[in-house]
């Protein structure tokens, strides 16, 4: 199946909007938070507990499942898989409580933990070694557009019907993109198993694990504040549904742009320069976050940088890893997904802990620290790997 045409497998778009639907359903909790506190009558800390438990699963549970599903032909894993997704989401949608809720969404995000590092890791059999970082980076713009589209769309209907409703449109979704996925991947897909000795030797690498931190770095520093966007966001700027979702919509047109300008350059510069870039982005935001609270057009522009790096970082990551070692690239990917919803988690998980003590305004010095630390360990990561930081990886 691999190619060495221009033009990418039809497969290929099929895994983005897996990925546009799957984030879509991850980020749905930030973006109807506001809705569900109320609706539910629990605090916003707790409320954001839905993301800490959701994201402590998807961590832990991503290499667990790349072992488990090893000898399983992608085409189905993947459908199944979207189909679980929509069954699950679609549950939530009706959950009488929050204590039926959360269990559900544990269950839920069973799905992401399957989909992106399988959809990720089947790419290597889908191209040949010259396109294999832009697919990868194309099959993780689904990330972007689902911030442009899906997240704007879930604070608009939460505001307007109810995060529900949000959660069912996310469900009915996934049920499409199964079918489509079913549709367009060729049977027969299978990334080499994963024996111990391939873990231990991705766990003994020191370059590949030090790439996996600067993820896990990245996502923490960023899920500390933006888990709570729109619980900031109301206290700071009084913005409710409409403003909300125009907010988030802003964001993910620059994250769209940002994911697609790393697809188009990331062969030419190297995967390392392009993380470095959009930490760098990212960090800026941070640094001038206070600037934001002097009206919204004012936030509007300082969360451009932070929108541009956002996703296109973890493109780059995937693509990095891959680099480094084809071979791994099971196991790295994996672990790589592992360390972006380990991340959420602990971002999730100290917000809201910042936010019980009355902290919400600090939150992003915090984020700002560990985005300093993730560049300085993707720093330390190229140059152990070999050369310069900037030589372009083959």
């Amino acid at each position: 199946m691999n190619t060495t045409s221009s033009t990418l497998p039809r497969a290929l778009w099929a895994l983005m909007v897996g990925n546009f639907v799957i984030g879509t359903g991850v980020m749905v909790v930030p973006g109807t938070l506001n809705d569900i506190s109320v609706s539910l009558g629990v605090s916003i800390p707790q409320a954001g507990q839905l993301i800490t438990a959701a994201a402590i699963l998807m961590g832990l549970g991503a290499p667990v499942f790349a072992s488990l599903v090893a000898g399983w032909d992608r085409r189905r894993l993947l459908a199944i898989s979207l189909i679980w997704y929509g069954v699950l989401t679609a549950a939530c949608a009706i959950a009488p409580n929050y204590a039926a809720l959360l269990p559900l969404r544990v269950l839920a995000v069973i799905a992401p933990a399957v989909f992106t590092p399988q959809a990720a890791a089947s790419v290597g059999l889908l191209v040949g070694p010259a396109q294999r970082g832009r697919a990868i980076t194309f099959v993780f713009l689904g990330w972007s557009v689902a911030s442009v589209m899906g997240m704007p769309l879930s604070a608009w209907i939460s505001g307007e019907l109810g995060w529900r409703w949000a959660f069912g449109l996310v469900a009915a979704m996934s049920f499409a993109s199964g079918a489509w996925v079913w549709r367009e991947m060729p049977d027969g897909i299978k990334p080499a198993a994963l024996s111990r000795e391939a873990w231990g030797r991705t766990i003994g690498s020191a370059t590949l694990m030090m790439a996996v931190g600067v993820t896990l770095l990245s996502a923490f520093g960023q899920f500390t504040l933006f888990s709570y966007f729109a619980p900031y966001f109301a206290q700071t700027l009084g913005a409710g549904g409409a403003a909300l979702s125009l907010m988030f919509l802003w964001f993910g047109v620059f994250g769209l742009a940002g994911n697609m300008a790393v697809t188009r350059f990331i062969d030419r510069i190297g995967a390392p320069m392009a993380v470095l870039v959009t930490l760098g982005a990212m960090a800026l935001s941070l640094l001038l976050w206070p600037l934001g609270r002097h009206g919204f057009w004012a936030q509007a522009l300082v969360i451009v940088p932070w929108a541009l790096g956002c996703f296109s970082c973890n493109s780059a990551q995937q693509a990095r890893l891959v680099q480094v070692s084809p071979a791994l690239a099971p196991a790295t990917v994996a672990l790589n997904t592992s360390a972006m919803y380990g991340g959420q988690a602990l971002g999730a998980a100290l917000g809201g802990v910042m936010i019980a003590q009355g902290r919400m305004l600090d939150l992003h010095e915090v984020g700002l620290v560990v985005m300093l630390a993730a560049m300085a360990l993707s720093v330390w990561a190229a140059r152990l790997h070999a050369g310069p930081l900037y030589q372009k990886r083959s």
